[in-house]
């Protein structure tokens, strides 16, 4: 079961959902959840695994949810937590949880979020996007690459990509949906050429995930233009808002190499918040 669990859990995070976890780690006496029994349950109200049912299982799972109701940086300051459940309705006032039964159990459960890590999909595989993979494999983030050039997107250019992906813009757009898109964390747009840049930008905005960052690299005055393009395709401003331009913190990167770091240092400063 536990293994069955993990999977699931793997799973729910490479679509990159948040995932709270409960597993029970010390039973005692009359209780349906034995040591290394699991329940999971993601963002979407999705769940997996069991901790015993009844009772004990619905306050544990309302014990996730609202985990899960907490932002990614309010979880990385609290953590986790260990509870201990008292199955005993006269079990009030001690140091457990007391639930309304007569089994007389007890069980400590441990509580956690689990996070995906973020997924990005480099839009452009030249030499800011390579450095951006080189990046994102040295913290252990997930990267794919889409290249209208076959040449600039493959598996010996990538060889650690999650997903390769070599086709038209128009092709990419019809094959993905808001609800796939929701894989990735973050869309860097880095294409060799402007006009993809915007063709990708305008069909990012018209469906996407509200979660999904779209970064595009480039000038102000390139940014003008395609912010231009996109009112002229009916884009407002608040389909606007989870795009940014330029992108990387001011570093005074030069290279791509130092672009990279500078575009990766600024995911990792939206991620927790800071």
């Amino acid at each position: 079961m536990s293994r069955a669990v993990l999977s699931w859990v793997i799973e729910q995070l490479d679509a990159g959902e948040r995932v709270a976890m409960a597993s029970v780690i010390e039973a005692f006496g009359s209780v349906p959840g034995k040591p290394g029994a699991k329940l999971a349950v993601s963002t979407s109200g999705k769940k997996f695994g069991t901790v015993g049912g009844a009772g004990l299982e619905l306050r544990i799972e309302q014990n996730l949810l609202e985990m899960l109701s907490k932002s990614k940086s309010q979880m990385r300051k609290t953590g986790g937590k260990i509870e201990t459940y008292l199955l005993y309705k006269d079990g009030k006032g001690k140091e457990v949880v007391a639930l309304d039964s007569l089994c007389g159990g007890q069980l400590k459960v441990s509580l956690e979020v689990i996070e995906p890590v973020p997924h990005i999909l480099i839009a452009g595989g030249g030499h800011v996007g390579k450095s951006v993979s080189i990046v994102c494999d040295t913290l252990g983030w997930q990267h794919s690459v889409f290249d209208i050039r076959s040449e600039f997107s493959n598996q010996q250019r990538f060889p650690t990509a999650t997903e390769i992906v070599s086709c038209s813009v128009a092709d990419f757009l019809k094959r993905e949906k808001s609800s796939s898109l929701s894989r990735f964390s973050d869309v860097l747009v880095l294409g060799h050429d402007w006009s993809v840049d915007q063709e990708l930008l305008i069909g990012l905005l018209r469906d996407s995930p509200d979660n999904l960052r779209i970064g595009v690299i480039g000038s102000k005055s390139k940014w003008k233009g395609f912010v231009e393009a996109a009112e002229e395709s009916g884009i407002g401003k608040d389909g606007l808002s989870n795009a940014r331009c330029p992108i990387g913190l001011e570093i005074g990167a030069d290279s791509p190499e130092e672009i990279a770091v500078a575009i990766c240092a600024e995911i990792l400063s939206m991620e927790r918040g800071a």
